[in-house]
């Protein structure tokens, strides 16, 4: 009776139902306690509410609970049916557990905050002793159950970015909230489709509230937010990030075809040099400091690339967009007239897609949120080992990084 008291205590059941009997199973490290109810009550239908007599009950069922004294502990009960002329024979809700859950609200709580702790499925199977499927499916349901409650809402400032899932170019579409840094949308692929099912899930209201988009150069994002976005042109912002990255892929081309150039020569000046080129002056790590100024004293033309890049980084010090065209069409005259083909070409392309470059000058606005949001994706992938199955990358994505109300009330 000690035992009975104690786990009527312990579980807080709300009346009628009460703790029967508790087993003490040491052989299997476990716990089993028996839950029941008192006979000739009314039960609500879990879909109309209305009061009904019992009609039968479903066969046991057992729900995992939270671990007494490292032992697992269960809870067994016969749940009782309800037949509502409306809505036939139905189950009733228990109030320890979700629909549908082997596993009571406490513990659903507790394996949330030990994956997300985790952050890997399988550190917190090892550590709550269960399957992998388990575990998972509880991942599964906690997204489930936070984008239901997720209440539509104006998101001012977007981050639209593709992640490569694996291997081979199978990549995914990621939208974010650049306020709140967190993912608003996952999708297949980076087709203009992909990104248009974004904005085709937003009210007119929402879609009129967007003020900025910040993207990459890449062609099927952008008619697609042209497409779905009121004023889009005003709005999107090529993000300074993608951009210096095509600038510095530039730069490395230029460097690949002096150093082979050099070679041929005997000459290994450029050796070992191709990270060297590619940092922003002020992250250069200091015990190259001197390597990069010996090098720019030489008349490398890999020099006068990186001089070019440099230069271009100022471009997003400017606040007015006047100033910033007049400075651009420097550069744009420095970068083509300095005979290296790699860094002409990008200039043109840069040129073409000015217009969404200098939007930055008025929203001031970077990619920096999403690319915290894909370094946090590429963490949950290492830890993960990767994922086969893209449902599965998704689930874990929206877990860790969707903002979303995760926990079973």
């Amino acid at each position: 009776m000690r035992d009975v008291e104690l786990y009527r205590q312990i579980l807080g059941l709300p009346e009628p139902w009460c703790v029967a009997d508790v087993k003490l199973d040491l052989e299997r490290s476990r716990i089993e306690v028996q839950v029941t109810h008192p006979e000739g009550l009314r039960w609500s239908c879990p879909q109309c509410g209305k009061e009904l007599a019992v009609h039968d009950h479903a066969p046991e069922r057992t729900w995992r609970h939270l671990d007494t004294c490292q032992l697992q502990t269960l809870l067994r009960a016969r749940v009782p049916r309800v037949e509502c002329a409306e809505h036939g024979v139905l189950q009733i809700m228990v109030p320890w557990a979700e629909a549908r859950s082997r596993f009571t609200l406490l513990m659903e709580r507790w394996i949330i905050d030990v994956l997300q702790q985790c952050a890997t499925v399988s550190g917190a199977c090892r550590l709550l002793r269960l399957s992998w499927d388990e575990v998972f499916g509880i991942m599964e349901r906690a997204v489930r159950r936070g984008q239901a409650r997720k209440r539509p809402q104006v998101l001012r400032r977007l981050g639209v970015d593709e992640k490569a899932f694996r291997k081979g170019h199978s990549y995914t579409t990621i939208v974010s909230d650049i306020e709140r840094s967190t993912i608003e949308y996952l999708a297949d692929e980076r087709t203009r489709a992909s990104l248009e099912g974004f904005y085709a899930s937003l009210t007119p209201e929402q879609r009129d509230g967007i003020e900025a988009v910040a993207m990459d150069m890449w062609e099927a994002y952008l008619q697609a937010t042209n497409a779905g976005v009121p004023g889009a042109s005003r709005k999107i912002v090529f993000d300074r990030f993608h951009i210096m990255q095509h600038v510095g892929q530039a730069v490395d081309a230029v460097r690949k075809a002096e150093h082979r150039a050099l070679r041929a020569e005997g000459d290994d000046t450029l050796t070992r040099t191709k990270y060297l080129w590619l940092y922003s002056r002020e992250n250069l790590p200091d015990a190259r400091r001197a390597q990069l100024r010996a090098l720019l004293g030489q008349n490398l033309k890999v020099a006068r690339a990186w001089a070019i890049k440099e230069a271009l980084r100022r471009l997003w010090d400017y606040r007015r967009e006047a100033w910033a065209r007049r400075y651009f069409a420097r550069w744009f005259c420095w970068a083509t007239h300095c005979r290296l083909e790699p860094m002409r070409q990008v200039a043109h392309m840069l040129k073409r897609r000015l217009d969404n470059i200098l939007t930055y000058c008025r929203l001031r606005i970077t990619h920096a949120a999403a690319e915290g949001i894909n370094s946090k994706l590429m963490a949950i992938k290492r830890r993960a080992c990767g994922y086969r199955n893209p449902a599965h990358f998704k689930i874990a994505a929206y877990f860790y990084c969707g903002g979303l109300d995760l926990y079973p009330r």
